[in-house]
């Protein structure tokens, strides 16, 4: 353990924490025994649904304060969870928290419209902050979040889960490793089948972080970013509508290209209307595919040459909390800082200018 330096050692740990998942390796016994305090800010169904049970698998971290707009919910939760009253808050309280020693980080689990907002508040309070993808609405709000998280001396993470996933990591590391050769084609798609919302909820809110690019677009975007470890020189993009009169201020589904510097094109997708979940890499010599990529039931690892890798048994949120609280005990980076997030959004924004003029090239 010595010769590691710290980002291999984060790497190295939450190789363990997958492998522990999957049953097949304990943890070091030299393992912190601290855990890390954290509150859910926004009390939706990610929070009530996946992260709330997942918290109670994590072995670094542990459910200890909500913050939530709705009075109701409040009795549910501490039920369930145990959660001390000194430990609610309401969005106007929560920076109330700066003197609270149980919560370690808060957790932005709101609509994307506002995650600029509970971010600064969080991170202005000491905490550390969590932050939902995608990260926020432009670049310039996502640099603030980084900027005020460096000042306060917190650590920012972006909610990525799929880049703490077993099988994501191991395909991941093919960018290096090229078992198949190099890349000759990419293709990602995430979406879910649907007819919209009701119009006053905010997936179907412009300004809120509505659609399917905000929504759902960061899955085949990031997943082409970190599986072929380059960045984007240029997006075409263009939307398609078949539920005009519902879809009235946001995109439902939107196909994308990427193109890398080496020449290599990225075909991408996203839609709350059609369901696809898909990554495949195309190489000189084989291909490899997450089929699908993203769902929170499983993740499958497939190759060319007939290598298989189920799903981990456990929930992906589990081990992404797990990573981001060991680094904060750790004091090491986290896997996915804020710089991932900037530059996702740096892209969104680029693919609807070039929607707006009918798929123009926009170099990035």
């Amino acid at each position: 353990m010595a010769n590691f330096n710290r980002r291999q050692f984060l790497r190295y740990s939450s190789s363990l924490i997958a492998l522990s998942a999957l049953g097949q390796v304990n943890l070091l016994s030299a393992a912190p025994k601290k855990k890390v305090g954290v509150a859910l800010v926004g009390l939706g169904n990610y929070s009530e649904n996946l992260l709330a049970p997942a918290l109670q698998s994590t072995q670094f971290c542990e459910l200890k304060g909500i913050v939530t707009g709705t009075p109701s919910k409040i009795p549910k939760w501490q039920a369930r969870y145990g959660i001390e009253d000194k430990n609610v808050y309401s969005y106007e309280t929560m920076h109330e928290a700066a003197n609270n020693p149980d919560i370690d980080v808060m957790y932005i689990v709101t609509p994307t419209g506002v995650h600029m907002k509970y971010s600064l508040i969080a991170a202005n309070a000491g905490k550390h902050v969590w932050c939902e993808k995608p990260m926020a609405m432009n670049v310039e709000e996502c640099q603030r979040i980084i900027d005020t998280c460096n000042k306060n001396k917190v650590k920012l993470s972006i909610g990525y889960r799929m880049q703490h996933e077993p099988n994501t990591m191991r395909f991941g590391e093919y960018a290096t490793s090229k078992p198949f050769g190099n890349f000759t084609s990419v293709y990602t798609r995430a979406g879910y089948a649907g007819n919209g919302f009701p119009q006053d909820y905010w997936r179907m809110k412009k300004d809120m972080g509505g659609g399917a690019m905000y929504d759902m677009g960061v899955y085949p975007l990031n997943g082409a970013r970190y599986l072929t470890k380059l960045e984007p020189i240029a997006i075409s993009a263009t939307h398609e509508k078949s539920h005009p009169h519902i879809f009235k201020e946001v995109d439902e589904t939107t196909f994308f290209t990427l193109e890398f510097p080496n020449g290599l094109m990225a075909d991408c997708g996203t839609s709350i209307v059609k369901s696809f979940n898909k990554a495949r890499i195309e190489c000189e010599s084989g291909w490899y595919e997450l089929d699908p990529m993203s769902q929170y039931s499983g993740v499958t690892g497939i190759t060319s040459t007939g290598e298989n890798y189920p799903p981990i048994n456990g929930m992906q949120q589990t081990l992404q909390m797990d990573n981001d609280a060991l680094a904060i005990l750790q004091d090491s980076p986290v896997l996915v800082p804020g710089i991932d997030g900037l530059r996702d959004i740096h892209v969104v924004e680029a693919a609807f200018r070039s929607a707006a003029q009918d798929g123009k090239r926009i170099l990035l």
